[in-house]
């Protein structure tokens, strides 16, 4: 082997890269530019195959960020380091399955935990999330809940002008970024190993502060009141404190109810012990997580209004 290539060993080539629906766009003739070695992983420093593209009509250009390997060791898109399944954080992922990232942070064991991890999966293992032990129900129908069905092609939108927030953009219509007032918030300063590993990001953050304490009780007796269910979830959860439970939403008519408590630890410790449903009056209610504001029978309408679309169709040019 040439020096050349000995120098080389251990970075990465692709021909296609890994991408979510959001960040791969809604044109369907995507023309896309490939570089080999065209920047370090943004998690393990190992050069890889860059890829660059639009993803559509008033969309900015994006660009793949970490390597094949590290994606599929997340199982995450490229770009936007969102599961690819669920379309969350993996930080919400991970919370939901009790799964820990065994991935080193330290510059001197990233590159060599990536060398690894890219043989084991020469086997045709796509995620070594395939290889971990089985997910608990609770946590699995909690991602179901939470995911993103539907492309966020918002996500795709220009950054915002910076000399327009200063008041001294000239360009009027023809400024290819946004004109609009910058937001001072969390969420606009997120880093890229924290939302791979999974460490204080502030939309995982916001995901499950919002989403995931509530828990949606159905197939409730015909003859259950509120105070009913109120009574049955307090008395069957010895280990959370009455105090912890904020409200009981209870809907007669659809004979369901949404529990909601006051933090996340509640939460799990209710959906654990009712993992495998709650019984009340002899009869055996269904217990799953709780939606948002913003779910519901909609989103599923629009999901399988989605799944007919078109796939797109790709051109790489080297």
């Amino acid at each position: 082997m040439p020096k050349a290539d000995i120098n080389k060993a251990g970075w990465e080539q692709s021909e296609f890269p890994i991408l979510c629906e959001t960040c791969l766009g809604n044109n369907p003739f995507i023309r896309m530019s490939k570089q080999e070695f065209g920047r370090s992983c943004g998690t393990c420093a190992r050069p890889f195959t860059i890829f660059r593209w639009n993803p559509g009509s008033g969309a900015r250009y994006k660009a793949t960020v970490i390597c094949q390997t590290c994606a599929k060791v997340k199982n995450v898109c490229q770009t936007c380091l969102l599961d690819l399944e669920y379309g969350l954080p993996t930080q919400v992922r991970d919370t939901a399955l009790a799964t820990q990232s065994e991935a080193p942070t330290s510059d001197i064991n990233r590159e060599y935990y990536a060398q690894n991890m890219e043989s084991k999966m020469e086997d045709g293992t796509k995620s070594m999330l395939q290889v971990g032990g089985k997910a608990n129900s609770a946590g699995k129908e909690m991602l179901k809940e939470l995911a993103r069905t539907n492309p966020y092609y918002k996500r795709n939108r220009p950054h915002i002008c910076s000399f327009f927030a200063k008041g001294e953009c000239k360009r009027g219509a023809e400024c290819p970024y946004r004109h609009e007032k910058p937001v001072d918030s969390e969420l606009a300063q997120q880093s890229i190993k924290d939302r791979y590993h999974g460490n204080n990001d502030p939309v995982a953050r916001k995901i499950l502060a919002s989403h995931a304490m509530s828990l949606f009780l159905s197939s409730l007796p015909a003859s259950a009141t509120e105070v009913d269910v109120r009574t049955h979830v307090v008395n069957s959860l010895p280990h959370v404190p009455s105090s912890q439970l904020k409200s009981v939403v209870h809907v007669a008519k659809s004979r369901c109810a949404f529990v909601n408590f006051k933090d996340r630890a509640s939460a799990e410790r209710a959906a654990e012990a009712w993992a495998n449903g709650l019984d009340m009056d002899g009869e055996r209610l269904s217990v799953k997580w709780g939606r948002g504001k913003n779910g519901g029978a909609a989103k599923a309408v629009a999901s399988s209004s989605m799944s007919s679309s078109t796939p797109p169709t790709v051109t790489t040019t080297g």
